[in-house]
Formats: structure tokens, sequence, C-alpha cells
């Protein structure tokens, strides 16, 4: 029997949680369903995938939805701390309780397909299966929904490739996705391998480290190097990191293709179109950046040395890091306890790891962070809606007509005629850092490879979604039936996520500003503006957006900003100079619900 709701959340993470509380704030009549694969709430923070010694990067303070404090009181954490992610979780499940999203949960259900109605109002059916790592897949089952939030996030679908050689290993391979159902080799493995140079690598290498396992590093020689890892505290001025990307004047030092949001546009237009702004833009850049490099002493010790990152600080994404270890991690590294391979994984054999430099590594586990799946996992009907929703998709080279109408990123005249007004704005980005000459994607190198269909690896087009989260296509704008959250990523998400779920929550109900709302009467301007916005991230953030899911750190407050224009409120929450040189935090967005409240009062 099929059942029907007003409104169907897949994902029950930090964007998810905020997608179906603020839904039920702006429609507390209707009848809501989240679903989620895993087992418990959290997303990234759910209790299955809580690896060992598992942390937030931002210290307590900056990691907390506007309206649900996480408090020491109740919380136990305290101030220049970072939060442990056994937290995280028990705030996130009492977020749920809280403002009753946990009853509605139905947990270990995976969203098989989702299908469009073709009919004038819209609407999606589900095809649904229960699924836990026990005892598979089960049945499948059918609902009904007049509309659908897509809150999956861009690391639930773990990659992970074939090894030449994986067959004979005879030790344990897995991502570190499952860290936390193979933590047991913390205490049986001997010396412990880990595939990688991002931030959860850094992570597995010192949990095994600090365990007294052998630990070996191997950072591709021909990827995107190490991420950068930097001090909670930076700059001459000494910030945390998370809020110094949240200062309004320091924002407008980042090319930012919605910048105009912030309404500074004068300040902006200078620093990034003229010679002397770009000169003054590129000092600033250098002072973090170097601040960062001098800190971590990088250069003190030839084994540091291959930590420091290839990728200068202005071009890097979220994959820009904290240290937030208890003991010092490039002490351990100096102590040979975890120790650096600059070098290709090129074959395994019997209880070895085989390096392109001849190195062998005897390991009893390779712990591979071989990246993520960041399309939905979610197959998509009829076929080929993928394109009209702004889904990534491999490039069509012969496009027909009708689609050629609302695949944007397949139309590469447009696209062109995009890049070029990028470029002419800030024309910095046309000088894009070559951070490694003998680039090999991870499945064209020799000994690994993939038979999945899609892999990080796989040419796609980018997202092309009006505001990160609706399809700019004329079909999707008139029913209102679709939003994407939780794509985006950056410094301050549980911010984004409370804003995001507000607008979405406004735009399925037509309660946006009518000046500014998305609607097929305004399609060129949208698909204009939403072309810019997902394009930018490709000369951007090459290696972290490229063309995959935006990804942005000194960005965050304008796009903020942006959301708050369309909602009818003022962005600028500050009074006086604090507007400038007071970091945003959660504390300033804690009205933001009544604000709206009070608009759409006045506006009936």
């Amino acid at each position: 029997m099929e059942e029907t709701f007003d409104c169907v959340v897949i994902g029950a993470g930090w964007y998810g949680l905020a997608a179906a509380k603020q839904y039920r704030f702006t429609h507390p009549t209707n009848s809501l369903l989240v679903l989620d694969r895993q087992a418990t709430v959290g997303g990234t923070w759910a209790a299955e995938r809580l690896y060992p010694g598992l942390k937030s990067n931002n210290l307590w303070g900056t990691y907390e939805y506007p309206d649900f404090p996480m408090t020491t009181a109740r919380f136990g954490i305290k101030k220049g701390s970072h939060v442990p992610g056994e937290v995280i979780h028990e705030y996130l499940k009492a977020y749920a309780d809280e403002f009753g999203i946990a009853k509605i949960i139905r947990f270990q259900t995976r969203v098989l397909s989702a299908e469009h109605h073709d009919k004038e109002e819209g609407g999606w059916d589900l095809t649904t299966a229960t699924s836990s790592e026990a005892h598979g897949q089960g049945e499948n089952s059918h609902i009904a929904t007049r509309r659908l939030i897509v809150a999956t996030g861009l690391t639930s679908e773990a990659f992970l490739p074939h090894f030449e050689g994986q067959e004979t290993f005879g030790g344990r391979i897995f991502h570190g996705k499952h860290f936390q159902q193979n933590r047991d080799t913390l205490k049986a493995a001997k010396s412990a391998v880990v595939f990688g140079g991002t931030k959860f690598a850094w992570d597995a290498a010192y949990a095994y480290a600090t365990a007294g396992v052998e630990t070996h590093m191997v950072i591709r020689s021909s990827g995107h190097g190490p991420c950068w890892m930097s001090p909670t505290h930076v700059t001459p001025l000494k910030q945390w990191i998370e809020k110094l990307a949240n200062i309004r004047l320091l924002t407008w030092f980042s090319p930012c293709a919605w910048g105009e949001a912030d309404g500074y546009t004068g300040i902006r237009s200078f620093l990034h179109g003229t010679a002397l702004g770009r000169k003054i833009v590129d000092i600033f850049w250098d002072i973090l950046g170097g601040d960062v490099i001098a800190l971590n002493n990088f250069d003190a010790h030839p084994e540091l040395a291959k930590l420091k990152p290839w990728v200068p600080a202005m071009y890097a994404g979220t994959s820009f890091s904290l240290l937030n270890y208890d003991q010092d991690f490039f002490q351990l590294v100096k102590d040979g306890k975890i120790r650096i391979h600059i070098s290709e994984i090129i074959h395994l054999s019997p209880g070895k790891v085989h390096l392109s430099d001849g190195v062998q590594l005897k390991a009893d586990v390779l712990l591979a962070n071989t990246g993520w799946k960041h399309v939905p996992p979610i197959k998509f009907l009829p076929e080929g809606i993928n394109r009209e929703l702004g889904l990534p998709h491999v490039p069509d080279t012969e496009t027909t007509a009708p689609i050629f109408g609302v695949d944007l990123a397949c139309q590469q005249d447009f696209i062109n005629q995009t890049d070029s007004e990028i470029l002419s704005r800030f024309p910095r980005l046309k000088n894009e850092p070559v951070w490694n000459k003998n680039y090999v994607s991870l499945t064209s190198q020799k000994g690994i490879d993939s038979s999945d269909a899609v892999t990080p690896c796989t040419p796609l087009t980018p997202f092309m979604m009006h505001r990160f989260m609706v399809p700019p296509s004329p079909r999707f704008l008139t029913t209102r039936d679709i939003a994407f959250v939780g794509i985006v990523s950056n410094f301050s998400n549980t911010l984004t996520a409370h804003l995001q779920g507000l607008w979405v929550g406004s735009y399925f109900s037509g309660r946006l500003d009518p000046d500014r709302a998305p609607n097929p009467e305004k399609l060129n301007d949208i698909r204009k503006e939403t072309a810019v916005h997902n394009r930018f991230g490709r000369w951007r953030y090459p290696t972290d957006w490229g063309n995959r899911g935006p990804s942005f750190i000194f960005d965050a407050v304008p796009y903020m900003d942006l959301l708050q224009r369309d909602l009818g409120l003022n962005p600028r929450r500050k009074k006086g100079l604090a507007e400038l040189y007071s970091p945003y935090g959660a504390e300033d967005y804690r009205g933001v619900n009544e604000e709206w409240t009070v608009v759409q009062a006045k506006r009936e």
C-alpha cells in the first residue's frame, strides 16, 4: 500500500534535520517524513560513523544551529575545545527531539528511486527499501509526496577502488567511512598504511600512531597533495580561523561571484577589478598562507616538509582544515611514529603495500581515504531528468534540442560566455596555479582501477542549481516540488543549513521576496545567474569544488546574505563598526525565523 505525505526529506544529517525542522516551521499543518539509510541521526556524525578520536574542526560556539545553543550545562563542552564526535551526535539527537523531528524519522531506509509526476502540480513517487549492515536489503515499498527535499550530502557514498593484488593482501582494506566498524585494528594491527592526504587521512594516521601502531601515510605524488592544516588561531590578529572567515571586512578579499549580495559593491570592485586592489588581495592571502606555513614550521624538518600543501591558500576550499589533536601531530612525524611517503601505491602482495619508488611497506591494514561519490545516490526518473534537475552527469557530446533547452551544463557556447564573464569580473582567476603538472586521476594511475559506473574521477558536469538548491528549469520553477540542501560545504555549515531550510520552506509555498523569487517569467536571468554561480567554482576552487559540489570558506557570509535578501530580511545584523570587524556566528541568526514571520505578516 502506498503512503502519502506532503513532504519527504531524504537524509538526517545537519542539513536534513534543519530542512525538516524549518519545513515544519513554515508548513505546520503538513505531513512530513524523514528517511535515512543509517541507523542513527547525524549523517557524518551518526553513531556508526564516529571513528576513534573524531572531533569537529570548529571550536565550541561555532558549531551549532542558531536556535539551539550547544550549552556547556547540557552537553558538557567547554570554551576553547573542539567538540568530540560523540557530543555532536548527542546534540543532533537532542535537536531532533526538541523540534519533534525524531518521531518522524524512518531509519535504515534507502531511497532507490524518485519518479516525477507528469502532471501540473508535480510531486514524486519514491521507491524505498529497508536495509541494514546485518540483514541486507529488504522488500521495496512506495511513498508518494507532494514535495521532496534531498539532503544526502557530499559524504554519504564512499568510493573504494580496486588495488592490484588486493585479493592476496591478507589484511583488511576499507574506506575511512568505515573506520568505526574496523576500530579493532587499532589494537590488532602491527602496521597500518593510510592512503590519502585529506583531513580524514590525517585523523586516521593520528589514531593509529597514538595507539602504538607503526603508521605509514601515503600521499599520491600525482594527486592534489596534502591538505592545508592550520592551527586554530592564525594571522597576526590570532583569530579563530572559523571566525576569521566570517568577518565581513575579510570576506571582501575573496573573489566571489555572489559577493554583491552584501551591498559593498564598490570595495569589491576595487579589490578585484583593479591592479592595485588585486595586489592588496595577494598580500592578504600571502599573510594568511604564510602564517600557517610558519606556525607549522614545515621547513624545519624534512619529513614535515612533505606535508606542506601544494595548492595556494587562496585556491583551497573546505579541504583547508584544522589541527584539533590532543598530541602534537608534527612531533609524531618527527619521532618517526608517522612516516610520510609521497608516492603511488602500484600493487599489493601478501602483507605488503608496494610503492612506485620501490619501497615496500609491511601492513596488516590499508585504510583508504579515496574520496566520495558526490552525486546523490538516488535514481531519478524518468530517464534523463537528472539533466533538468541540474545534477552532475556525463557530458553530452550531441545534445538533442529538447534537452539542450534545460541542460545548462551542456550548452557549451553559453558556458564559454559564462566563463568569460567570470574572468572579466575577476581577472586574478585567469592565473590559476598549477598545483601538480604531473597530475593523474586516481583511477588512471597504475595499479588502481574501478568498475563503478561513477567515481570521483569520472568527468561529470558540475551541479547547476539556483542558489545551489533548486533546478533552474521552467517545469520545476512552476511545480516547486524539489530542493537539494547540503550540496554546499563551508566553515559555517550549521548556519547555512538553518537558512537553507527556511529558504526552501519559503520557496515551496511561494513566500520568498516577490522581487527576488525564482519563477518561470524570470527564467533567462535565473539561468544566467545560476551558470555564473556554479561555474565560478571551476576557477575559484579548482581542486575542492571544480566540477563537484560548491565548496567555499570566505564566501559563506555573502552566501547567507543572498539567502536572507531572498527571504526579505536585512542581512546586516550588527551595529556600527561591528558589522565590518566582528565575526558572524550562530548568535547573529537566532532571530531569523521570528523576523521572517513578521515580514510575512506585513505582506499579508
